[in-house]
């Protein structure tokens, strides 16, 4: 009994230690989120920047932005953020750099690097291409897309998926609903109220019959 427990243990771990392997592989990358992020709509997107260089720190990062309109740094302690616009005025890019006298960020770590950018493109998906830059000169381009199966490649590009946004003749449809919903209930409010006097006077006036031939008799 004893041996057969061992011997699945023997099996289990190794599996166990590749799904943490991959895991761990999966997420070593620069990456993007954006909670409800919806297309044509302006979001703040945070790049999960890690470390992967045993000798080096991360001095730098570059993200590559789908042409948008504005974009608003959160301010990083120690680090410089630089935005990049084209001849439309159109933002493309933003650099974070580490200030002299930072490390920048170091073996086994990672630093968040968020930002407020829209409108966002109308479309399902869209790629932010980015470049980390190491102490030690080394640039590592993370700008591949998913293969066609799917498939995760080795340098993949940040991406998001986006909601589809409402659109603005919709939303007006909505607050004009959300409007008129009063004036119906006053309505129906004062159509009570007039039943309800009615009713009275009626009452009023049966009991005053009511006395009246109860006096005669």
């Amino acid at each position: 009994m004893r041996s057969s427990v061992l011997r699945a243990c023997g099996t289990v771990a190794p599996a166990i230690g590749l799904v943490l392997l991959a895991g761990g592989t999966a997420a070593a990358h620069v990456s993007v989120d954006a909670p409800g992020a919806q297309q044509g709509k302006y979001s703040v997107a945070t790049f999960r920047v890690p470390n992967e260089s045993e000798t080096a720190a991360t001095t730098a990062l570059t993200v590559t932005l789908p042409g948008v309109t504005g974009a608003r740094t959160e301010p990083i302690p120690g680090w410089t953020a630089k935005v990049e616009k084209n001849d439309k005025n159109q933002v493309v890019a933003v650099t974070w750099t580490a200030d002299p006298g930072n490390p920048g960020i170091g073996t086994g770590q990672f630093q968040r690097f968020a930002v407020s950018i829209g409108p966002l493109p109308k479309q399902e998906t869209v790629s932010f291409p980015a470049k980390q830059t190491y102490s030690d000169g080394k640039i590592v381009n993370w700008d591949q897309p998913a293969g066609p199966d799917g498939s995760e490649p080795e340098h993949p590009a940040p991406t998001l998926t986006l909601a589809a946004g409402r659109a603005d003749a919709e939303d007006g449809h909505q607050v004009g609903a959300t409007a008129s919903a009063p004036a119906a209930t006053d309505d129906t409010a004062r159509w009570l109220g007039g039943a309800g006097l009615a009713l009275g006077i009626l009452g009023v006036a049966m009991g005053i019959g009511n006395t009246l031939r109860g006096r005669k008799s």
